[in-house]
C-alpha cells in the first residue's frame, strides 16, 4: 500500500434513504471501507440513482430493500465495524442494535426535535437555529451520547433546501472524522433528557395554507415545504393549488375589512398576485394548479373577486350539482329498465 494512503482499518455499511445520504456517503468513503449502501428504490430507479451509482464505483453493494430484516441481513453477510444511519424512517430493534456499534445522524440540535421532519418543524415553528447532531444510537428514540453537534441560523428567507444544503456541507466534513473516533473509543457526551422534545411525523395533507393564520406563519409553512417535500397548498375553485414560491408584503395597504385569502392585487406583467392573511398580504410568485405545470401566480389566479381555500358555500353548490347529476342519471335509467321488463314478459 502506498505510504501516502491511509489505511482504512473499518468497514462500515450506509443506511441512507433520502437528500443527506449523498454526502455521508462520501464523507465515510475517505476514511472507511464502505462495504454498502441500503437505499430504497426499485430497479430501475436504483440504476440512474446517484448514490448508487457512487456506491458501485466504490465497490460497495447496494440494497435496495430498506426493511428492519433486509439490514439485519446484510448486517450478517457484510459484518461491518459499525452501521451509519443518515435518513432513515424506522426505529432499529435492540437485537439489531447489539450486532454491532451504530451511529446515526440527525439533522437537529438534540435533544429537542427528535423524531421526523425536524428541518421542516424548526422552520415552521420560526426556530432561530437548527442543526446536525450525530450520535451513537441507543433503543430510545434518538437517544444516545452526541458525538458531534453544530449549529446554523435559519434565516428569514431559508427554504427546508437551503438549509438542507447547507447541514449536507457540515456532514460532508464532519461525519468520518466523527466516526472513525467513535470506534477508537471516543464515548461522546450524554444527553439532557430534561430538554429532550419531538416533532411528529408530517402527512402531505398538513400542508394546507388557513389564510387567517399570520402572514409570518404562512410563509414559513410555504418556505419549510418546498421542494423536494409536497409543498404548501390551499384550493382555487375547488381545485388543489400547491404554492412553490411567495413572501410576506411590507408596507401593505391596510384592509381594514379583511376576508382571509381573498385575493387583492393581480400583476400581471410581473406574475405576482397579492392575497390577504389574518393579519397582512402575502404575495405568490410560483404556484401550480392540481394536474398542471408550475406557473407564475399571476396566470393562474387571474382575478380579484377570488377567494383561495375552501368555501362552504363553493362545497354546498357542488354537492347540488353533484345531487343533480345523479338525480339526471337516475331519471334517464328508470324508462330503460321499466322497456326491459316489458320486453321480457312479452317474449314469454
Amino acid at each position: 500500500m502506498n505510504s501516502d494512503t491511509p489505511e482504512k482499518a473499518f468497514k462500515v455499511l450506509l443506511v441512507g434513504l433520502g437528500p443527506t445520504a449523498a454526502t455521508a456517503l462520501e464523507s465515510l468513503a475517505e476514511r472507511f471501507t464502505v462495504v454498502g449502501v441500503v437505499r430504497e428504490c426499485n430497479d430501475e430507479a436504483e440504476s440512474v440513482d446517484p448514490v448508487s451509482i457512487r456506491a458501485r464505483q466504490l465497490g460497495a453493494r447496494v440494497l435496495t430493500t430498506a426493511t428492519i430484516s433486509a439490514i439485519e441481513q446484510a448486517v450478517s453477510e457484510l459484518e461491518p465495524d459499525c452501521v451509519v444511519v443518515s435518513s432513515f424512517h424506522r426505529i432499529l430493534p435492540d437485537s439489531l442494535l447489539s450486532r454491532c456499534r451504530f451511529v446515526n445522524v440527525h439533522y437537529a440540535m438534540l435533544p429537542r426535535y427528535r423524531g421526523r421532519a425536524n428541518v421542516n418543524w424548526a422552520v415552521i415553528n420560526g426556530e432561530a437555529i437548527t442543526g446536525i447532531s450525530i450520535h451513537e444510537i441507543a433503543p430510545r428514540l434518538d437517544a444516545g451520547n452526541i458525538l458531534f453537534q453544530c449549529a446554523i441560523e435559519i434565516g428569514e428567507e431559508d427554504t427546508v433546501m437551503t438549509l438542507y444544503e447547507r447541514l449536507n456541507g457540515i456532514q460532508r466534513r464532519a461525519l468520518g472524522e466523527t466516526v472513525e473516533r467513535f470506534l477508537k473509543g471516543e464515548p461522546g457526551a450524554p444527553q439532557d433528557e430534561i430538554h429532550s422534545s419531538y416533532g411528529c411525523t408530517r402527512l402531505p395533507d398538513d400542508g394546507e395554507i388557513n389564510w387567517s393564520a399570520s402572514s409570518v406563519s404562512i410563509d414559513r409553512l410555504v418556505r419549510a415545504l418546498a421542494r423536494p417535500f409536497p409543498g404548501a397548498f390551499t384550493y382555487l375553485q375547488n381545485k388543489r393549488l400547491t404554492v412553490w414560491r411567495a413572501a410576506r408584503v411590507f408596507h401593505a395597504a391596510r384592509y381594514d375589512g379583511r376576508i382571509p385569502g381573498r385575493v387583492v392585487h393581480v400583476m400581471r406583467s410581473e406574475g405576482y398576485v397579492d392575497v390577504l392573511t389574518g393579519d397582512g398580504m402575502l404575495r405568490l410568485y410560483e404556484v401550480q394548479l392540481e394536474g398542471e405545470e408550475v406557473a407564475p401566480a399571476a396566470s393562474v389566479i387571474r382575478s380579484v373577486k377570488i377567494g383561495l381555500g375552501l368555501h362552504i358555500g363553493d362545497l354546498l353548490r357542488r354537492i347540488e350539482q353533484l345531487e343533480a347529476q345523479i338525480t339526471e342519471l337516475t331519471r334517464r335509467a328508470q324508462p330503460a329498465a321499466g322497456a326491459s321488463v316489458n320486453a321480457g314478459r312479452e317474449g314469454v
